[in-house]
């Protein structure tokens, strides 16, 4: 492959994640020192193909030292981000008016050789490094970087994002203890991660909680009812309980909200369910937390800002070298390569007979198991 690049682009794609920015930062100053020109493509990809949304004609971004100096403690993306529209399954409408989904990858594929765009920095999870490996076997230069609080990608030790969001949603797990026992409640708190209990896993034994529900471990509302009842005790006649969003029964299914074309399928309601089952089930008052979009949101902590500038810096390094349809990943303590496929090919899960999960059931947690 030839190594000379002249003109770079960087996007991010799915949901937003705290260290967004900090990516960008890395990329575009370690870029400028090899002389290389960085692009911003708004809005995950619509900014290069679909310029009819921009009017102004500002779908691309010059991006300059100045832009992004002072980016790495922000919050969300300069660039924005959509898990919408994916160009290889883009919902239209048929002549019938039905949604149907079509596959517009050629047009973005040449709207990258009429960009003059000789390699992408492709930022975001399982859903936007997917199309970034697809863009590659359509013969676009591509580094993908890590980017998902849910730490569901493979081949990578953690994800940036992450950090920021365990952290945060112990500190509101933390607050809801004194909350819960002031009313002898029991409060359900649920949180993000889709179909990884990483979240929910790391931040209910950071905070104490008395069950935590996993989608790697279809529970029984019943031990969960009981395992309460005998924890209670004149002194602690309260509980936390710690739901990931895509947690599941045993013989059920996970709590969807919204399904439609060419969007990700939207999960939500696990507490309510859980919450609904066991106020049948108990005599405590039973309360629900959804944290939701505030784990997405907010200053990226230290580990994170760090990490997401290796990767910047590492993705750029990449290119130099040669690499092309890899991601960055943390391979303590380095930042190595791995195959963009290799990366995708499956989900990471908790590991059940792992260190963190052993703590939690020495300390007497439930998963209601």
């Amino acid at each position: 492959m030839n190594n000379e690049i002249k003109r770079i682009a960087v996007n991010t794609g799915g949901g937003d994640a705290p260290g967004l920015n900090a990516v960008i930062r890395a990329v575009v100053m370690s870029a400028i020192k090899k002389g290389w020109e960085v692009i911003g493509i708004r809005d995950g990809y619509n900014g290069l193909y679909l310029p009819q949304m921009y009017p102004k004609g500002d779908g691309l971004i010059k991006l300059g030292f100045e832009d992004v100096v002072d980016i790495t403690s922000t919050g969300g993306t300069i660039l924005g981000t959509t898990n919408r529209g994916n160009p290889f399954r883009y919902p239209m409408k048929d002549a019938s008016g039905n949604v149907v989904e079509v596959d517009r990858s050629e047009e973005l594929v040449e709207a990258f050789r009429r960009n003059n765009i000789d390699a992408l920095v492709a930022i975001g999870g399982d859903g936007s490094l997917t199309m970034a490996n697809q863009l590659a076997q359509k013969g676009i230069r591509v580094i993908g970087v890590p980017k998902t609080i849910d730490n569901d990608l493979d081949k990578t030790n953690i994800t940036f994002g992450f950090d920021t969001a365990v952290s945060f949603a112990t500190e509101c797990i933390d607050r809801l203890h004194s909350t819960a026992k002031a009313h002898k409640r029991i409060i359900v708190v649920e949180v993000m991660g889709r179909n990884a209990g990483w979240i929910a896993l790391n931040s209910g034994i950071s905070g104490s909680a008395d069950v935590i529900l996993i989608p790697e471990i279809p529970y029984d509302i019943t031990i969960v009812s009981d395992h309460l009842k005998s924890v209670f005790t004149e002194d602690h006649d309260y509980a936390i309980i710690v739901v990931a969003e895509g947690a599941l029964p045993k013989g059920g299914t996970v709590s969807v909200i919204e399904r439609e074309a060419g969007k990700a399928e939207r999960l939500g309601g696990a507490a309510e369910r859980v919450a609904a089952e066991l106020q049948a089930l108990s005599k405590k008052e039973v309360r629900t937390a959804i944290l939701g979009h505030l784990l997405r949101g907010g200053s990226p902590t230290t580990f994170d800002r760090l990490l997401s500038l290796r990767f910047g810096a590492a993705a750029i390094r990449g290119l130099e070298q040669g690499f092309s349809n890899v991601m960055v990943a943390l391979n303590p303590p380095t930042v190595n390569y791995v195959p963009l496929e290799d990366a995708i090919n499956k989900m990471k899960s908790v590991n059940l007979k792992s260190d963190t999960m052993l703590t939690a059931r020495d300390l007497g947690i439930c998963f209601g198991d």
